[in-house]
Protein backbone atom coordinates (compact mmCIF):
# COMPACT_ATOMS: atom_id res chain seq x y z
CA UNK A 1 0.00 0.00 0.00
CA UNK A 2 2.78 2.29 0.66
CA UNK A 3 4.23 1.69 -2.02
CA UNK A 4 1.26 2.99 -4.15
CA UNK A 5 0.75 5.95 -2.15
CA UNK A 6 4.52 7.00 -2.81
CA UNK A 7 4.34 6.25 -6.85
CA UNK A 8 0.97 8.46 -6.93
CA UNK A 9 2.64 11.11 -4.32
CA UNK A 10 5.21 11.87 -6.28
CA UNK A 11 3.37 11.88 -9.94
CA UNK A 12 1.22 14.40 -7.91
CA UNK A 13 3.82 16.51 -6.45
CA UNK A 14 5.47 16.72 -9.74
CA UNK A 15 2.62 17.32 -12.16
CA UNK A 16 0.76 19.31 -9.55
CA UNK A 17 3.84 21.45 -8.40
CA UNK A 18 4.14 21.69 -12.45
CA UNK A 19 0.79 22.87 -13.11
CA UNK A 20 0.58 25.33 -10.48
CA UNK A 21 3.67 27.19 -11.66
CA UNK A 22 2.15 27.95 -14.80
CA UNK A 23 3.20 25.26 -16.84
CA UNK A 24 1.57 23.15 -19.71
CA UNK A 25 1.22 19.68 -18.21
CA UNK A 26 1.04 17.96 -21.53
CA UNK A 27 4.41 19.30 -22.78
CA UNK A 28 5.48 16.37 -19.65
CA UNK A 29 4.24 13.49 -21.66
CA UNK A 30 6.43 12.56 -24.43
CA UNK A 31 6.01 9.14 -24.99
CA UNK A 32 9.17 8.68 -27.61
CA UNK A 33 11.39 10.52 -24.88
CA UNK A 34 10.11 8.34 -22.21
CA UNK A 35 10.21 5.63 -24.08
CA UNK A 36 13.57 5.64 -25.36
CA UNK A 37 15.19 6.26 -21.39
CA UNK A 38 13.14 3.06 -20.38
CA UNK A 39 14.70 1.16 -24.06
CA UNK A 40 17.70 1.87 -23.39
CA UNK A 41 17.74 1.19 -19.39
CA UNK A 42 15.79 -2.41 -19.98
CA UNK A 43 18.52 -3.22 -22.65
CA UNK A 44 21.71 -2.24 -20.52
CA UNK A 45 20.04 -4.47 -17.87
CA UNK A 46 19.45 -7.39 -20.33
CA UNK A 47 23.50 -6.65 -21.23
CA UNK A 48 24.48 -6.77 -17.41
CA UNK A 49 22.55 -9.29 -15.42
CA UNK A 50 21.75 -13.35 -15.89
CA UNK A 51 17.95 -13.87 -16.50
CA UNK A 52 17.04 -14.76 -13.05
CA UNK A 53 18.19 -11.06 -12.04
CA UNK A 54 16.13 -9.90 -14.78
CA UNK A 55 13.08 -11.92 -14.25
CA UNK A 56 13.23 -11.86 -10.47
CA UNK A 57 12.94 -7.65 -11.20
CA UNK A 58 10.00 -7.38 -12.39
CA UNK A 59 8.53 -10.09 -10.30
CA UNK A 60 9.73 -8.46 -7.34
CA UNK A 61 8.15 -5.23 -8.90
CA UNK A 62 4.79 -6.78 -8.76
CA UNK A 63 5.57 -8.12 -5.03
CA UNK A 64 6.54 -4.73 -3.43
CA UNK A 65 3.27 -3.26 -5.21
CA UNK A 66 1.01 -6.29 -3.55
CA UNK A 67 3.29 -7.01 -0.39
CA UNK A 68 2.31 -5.52 3.19
CA UNK A 69 5.25 -6.73 4.96
CA UNK A 70 5.35 -9.88 7.33
CA UNK A 71 2.48 -9.04 10.12
CA UNK A 72 2.30 -10.11 13.70
CA UNK A 73 -0.21 -12.63 12.07
CA UNK A 74 2.46 -13.95 9.65
CA UNK A 75 4.97 -14.37 12.52
CA UNK A 76 2.39 -15.77 14.86
CA UNK A 77 1.30 -18.16 12.65
CA UNK A 78 4.92 -19.76 11.85
CA UNK A 79 5.36 -19.83 15.73
CA UNK A 80 1.96 -21.75 16.21
CA UNK A 81 3.10 -24.36 13.32
CA UNK A 82 6.40 -24.58 14.26
CA UNK A 83 4.96 -25.83 18.00
CA UNK A 84 2.59 -28.04 16.26
CA UNK A 85 5.32 -29.84 14.75
CA UNK A 86 7.84 -30.21 17.88
CA UNK A 87 5.11 -31.06 20.08
CA UNK A 88 4.11 -33.84 17.83
CA UNK A 89 8.12 -34.76 17.59
CA UNK A 90 7.41 -34.57 21.38
CA UNK A 91 4.54 -37.18 22.02
CA UNK A 92 5.73 -39.53 19.01
CA UNK A 93 9.25 -39.09 18.04
CA UNK A 94 10.99 -37.61 15.45
CA UNK A 95 10.05 -40.11 12.86
CA UNK A 96 5.93 -38.82 13.56
CA UNK A 97 6.60 -35.65 11.37
CA UNK A 98 8.48 -37.84 8.40
CA UNK A 99 5.10 -37.68 6.27
CA UNK A 100 4.95 -33.83 7.33
CA UNK A 101 8.28 -33.04 5.78
CA UNK A 102 8.35 -35.15 3.33
CA UNK A 103 5.27 -33.79 1.57
CA UNK A 104 4.26 -30.20 3.30
CA UNK A 105 1.79 -29.75 0.72
CA UNK A 106 -0.24 -32.55 1.96
CA UNK A 107 0.35 -32.14 5.33
CA UNK A 108 -2.84 -31.63 7.58
CA UNK A 109 -0.93 -29.98 9.91
CA UNK A 110 0.67 -27.28 7.71
CA UNK A 111 -2.42 -26.76 6.02
CA UNK A 112 -4.75 -26.18 8.90
CA UNK A 113 -1.71 -23.91 10.75
CA UNK A 114 0.50 -22.89 7.93
CA UNK A 115 -1.62 -22.21 5.08
CA UNK A 116 0.33 -19.00 4.47
CA UNK A 117 3.69 -19.89 5.30
CA UNK A 118 3.40 -22.62 2.10
CA UNK A 119 2.77 -19.99 -0.34
CA UNK A 120 6.72 -19.41 0.29
CA UNK A 121 8.71 -22.48 -1.28
CA UNK A 122 11.97 -21.66 0.03
CA UNK A 123 10.62 -21.04 3.89
CA UNK A 124 8.45 -24.64 3.75
CA UNK A 125 12.21 -25.81 2.00
CA UNK A 126 14.54 -24.63 5.08
CA UNK A 127 12.13 -25.90 7.56
CA UNK A 128 11.44 -28.84 6.08
CA UNK A 129 14.76 -29.86 5.32
CA UNK A 130 16.47 -28.86 8.08
CA UNK A 131 13.50 -31.00 10.11
CA UNK A 132 14.52 -34.08 7.96
CA UNK A 133 18.36 -33.64 9.45
CA UNK A 134 16.96 -33.58 12.61
CA UNK A 135 14.86 -36.88 12.13
CA UNK A 136 17.83 -38.99 10.55
CA UNK A 137 19.53 -38.13 14.57
CA UNK A 138 22.77 -38.35 12.68
CA UNK A 139 23.49 -34.21 13.38
CA UNK A 140 24.88 -32.03 16.55
CA UNK A 141 23.91 -28.64 17.40
CA UNK A 142 26.62 -27.16 16.16
CA UNK A 143 26.73 -28.89 13.32
CA UNK A 144 22.91 -27.80 12.60
CA UNK A 145 23.86 -24.02 13.11
CA UNK A 146 26.10 -23.54 10.78
CA UNK A 147 24.49 -25.76 8.37
CA UNK A 148 21.62 -23.18 8.59
CA UNK A 149 23.78 -20.22 9.08
CA UNK A 150 25.48 -21.31 5.42
CA UNK A 151 22.03 -21.73 3.70
CA UNK A 152 21.09 -18.37 5.02
CA UNK A 153 23.97 -16.68 4.06
CA UNK A 154 23.67 -17.84 0.67
CA UNK A 155 19.68 -16.95 0.61
CA UNK A 156 20.79 -13.51 1.70
CA UNK A 157 23.47 -12.98 -0.93
CA UNK A 158 20.85 -14.23 -3.95
CA UNK A 159 18.53 -12.19 -2.82
CA UNK A 160 20.37 -8.89 -3.13
CA UNK A 161 21.60 -10.05 -6.24
CA UNK A 162 18.12 -8.50 -7.58
CA UNK A 163 18.72 -5.36 -5.28
CA UNK A 164 22.29 -4.58 -6.20
CA UNK A 165 21.27 -4.92 -9.94
CA UNK A 166 18.61 -2.47 -9.47
CA UNK A 167 20.36 0.01 -7.68
CA UNK A 168 23.09 -0.25 -10.85
CA UNK A 169 19.99 0.42 -12.71
CA UNK A 170 19.04 3.82 -11.24
CA UNK A 171 22.76 5.52 -10.62
CA UNK A 172 22.66 5.15 -14.70
CA UNK A 173 19.44 6.65 -15.47
CA UNK A 174 20.47 10.11 -15.07
CA UNK A 175 23.04 9.26 -18.05
CA UNK A 176 20.49 7.30 -19.93
CA UNK A 177 18.23 10.39 -19.43
CA UNK A 178 21.03 12.95 -20.91
CA UNK A 179 21.24 10.61 -24.17
CA UNK A 180 18.34 11.01 -25.18
CA UNK A 181 18.15 14.81 -24.21
CA UNK A 182 21.18 14.75 -26.58
CA UNK A 183 19.70 12.86 -29.27
CA UNK A 184 16.51 15.41 -28.81
CA UNK A 185 18.68 18.34 -29.30
CA UNK A 186 19.85 17.13 -32.35
CA UNK A 187 16.55 16.70 -33.52
CA UNK A 188 16.13 20.12 -32.87
CA UNK A 189 19.13 21.38 -34.52
CA UNK A 190 17.14 19.76 -37.72
CA UNK A 191 14.67 22.32 -37.20
CA UNK A 192 16.84 25.55 -36.59
CA UNK A 193 14.70 27.08 -39.48
CA UNK A 194 11.59 26.71 -37.54
CA UNK A 195 9.58 29.31 -36.01
CA UNK A 196 10.81 29.96 -32.48
CA UNK A 197 7.56 28.14 -30.78
CA UNK A 198 8.50 24.90 -32.76
CA UNK A 199 12.15 24.91 -31.28
CA UNK A 200 11.47 25.89 -27.92
CA UNK A 201 8.84 22.56 -27.71
CA UNK A 202 11.43 20.55 -29.33
CA UNK A 203 14.21 21.92 -27.15
CA UNK A 204 11.53 21.25 -24.09
CA UNK A 205 11.02 18.06 -25.16
CA UNK A 206 14.55 17.16 -25.19
CA UNK A 207 15.25 18.08 -22.21
CA UNK A 208 12.57 15.37 -21.05
CA UNK A 209 14.61 12.83 -20.84
CA UNK A 210 16.97 14.40 -18.89
CA UNK A 211 14.42 15.01 -16.51
CA UNK A 212 12.76 11.43 -16.75
CA UNK A 213 16.29 9.95 -16.34
CA UNK A 214 16.65 11.87 -12.68
CA UNK A 215 13.01 11.74 -11.15
CA UNK A 216 13.37 7.78 -12.35
CA UNK A 217 16.46 7.61 -10.12
CA UNK A 218 16.14 9.06 -7.27
CA UNK A 219 12.08 9.31 -7.56
CA UNK A 220 11.37 5.73 -8.30
CA UNK A 221 14.24 2.99 -8.99
CA UNK A 222 16.51 4.06 -6.02
CA UNK A 223 13.60 4.03 -3.77
CA UNK A 224 12.40 -0.16 -5.00
CA UNK A 225 16.19 -0.99 -4.87
CA UNK A 226 16.01 0.00 -1.10
CA UNK A 227 12.48 -1.38 -0.48
CA UNK A 228 14.06 -4.77 -2.17
CA UNK A 229 16.91 -4.07 0.20
CA UNK A 230 14.88 -3.97 3.28
CA UNK A 231 12.49 -7.02 1.74
CA UNK A 232 15.49 -9.46 1.75
CA UNK A 233 16.44 -8.54 5.46
CA UNK A 234 12.91 -9.58 6.33
CA UNK A 235 13.19 -12.51 4.81
CA UNK A 236 16.65 -13.42 6.95
CA UNK A 237 14.72 -12.55 10.25
CA UNK A 238 11.54 -14.98 9.15
CA UNK A 239 14.69 -17.17 8.60
CA UNK A 240 16.42 -17.03 11.77
CA UNK A 241 12.67 -17.74 13.59
CA UNK A 242 12.95 -21.13 12.20
CA UNK A 243 16.57 -21.60 12.74
CA UNK A 244 16.34 -20.24 16.35
CA UNK A 245 13.33 -23.10 16.89
CA UNK A 246 15.40 -25.49 15.45
CA UNK A 247 18.02 -25.40 17.65
CA UNK A 248 16.21 -25.08 20.31
CA UNK A 249 14.67 -28.53 19.86
CA UNK A 250 17.74 -30.10 19.06
CA UNK A 251 19.29 -29.12 22.50
CA UNK A 252 16.60 -30.43 24.40
CA UNK A 253 14.01 -27.71 24.87
CA UNK A 254 10.59 -27.73 25.80
CA UNK A 255 7.72 -27.39 23.22
CA UNK A 256 6.88 -24.32 24.68
CA UNK A 257 10.42 -22.68 25.01
CA UNK A 258 10.99 -23.60 21.57
CA UNK A 259 8.19 -21.30 20.23
CA UNK A 260 9.48 -18.37 23.16
CA UNK A 261 12.80 -18.85 21.92
CA UNK A 262 12.25 -17.95 18.43
CA UNK A 263 9.39 -15.69 19.65
CA UNK A 264 12.55 -13.47 20.79
CA UNK A 265 13.77 -13.43 17.51
CA UNK A 266 10.92 -11.27 15.70
CA UNK A 267 11.17 -7.74 15.71
CA UNK A 268 9.76 -5.78 18.36
CA UNK A 269 6.81 -3.64 16.46
CA UNK A 270 5.53 -7.11 15.37
CA UNK A 271 6.42 -9.03 17.89
CA UNK A 272 3.33 -11.55 19.49
CA UNK A 273 2.95 -10.94 22.99
CA UNK A 274 3.94 -14.25 25.17
CA UNK A 275 -0.09 -13.88 26.48
CA UNK A 276 -0.91 -13.72 22.74
CA UNK A 277 0.09 -17.15 21.96
CA UNK A 278 -0.17 -18.54 25.36
CA UNK A 279 -3.93 -18.10 24.14
CA UNK A 280 -3.22 -19.64 20.79
CA UNK A 281 -1.15 -22.56 22.33
CA UNK A 282 -3.93 -23.67 25.06
CA UNK A 283 -6.67 -25.06 22.71
CA UNK A 284 -4.00 -27.09 20.74
CA UNK A 285 -2.70 -28.64 23.60
CA UNK A 286 -6.64 -29.41 24.92
CA UNK A 287 -7.12 -31.40 21.52
CA UNK A 288 -8.54 -28.13 19.93
CA UNK A 289 -7.52 -25.79 16.97
CA UNK A 290 -5.68 -22.88 17.54
CA UNK A 291 -7.16 -19.78 18.48
CA UNK A 292 -7.33 -17.03 16.40
CA UNK A 293 -4.37 -15.33 16.04
CA UNK A 294 -3.21 -11.44 16.87
CA UNK A 295 -4.38 -9.32 14.43
CA UNK A 296 -2.01 -7.94 12.08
Amino acid sequence: MFFIIGVVLILGVVMGGFALSGGNVSILIQPIEVGMVFGIALGASLIANPSKVVFGSFKALIGAVKSKGYTKKDYAEVLILLYQLVSKIKRNGPLSVEADVNSPANSELFKKYGSNFLKNHHFVTFLCDNLKVIVSGSITANDLETLMDNEIEAYHEESMLISHSVARTSDAMPGLGLVAAVLGVVLTMGKIDQPAEVIGESIAAALLGTFVGILMCYGFIGPFATNLEYKANDDIVYLKIIKTALLALINGASSMMVMEHARRVIPSDNKPTFEELDRMRNPIDKGGAASKPPPK
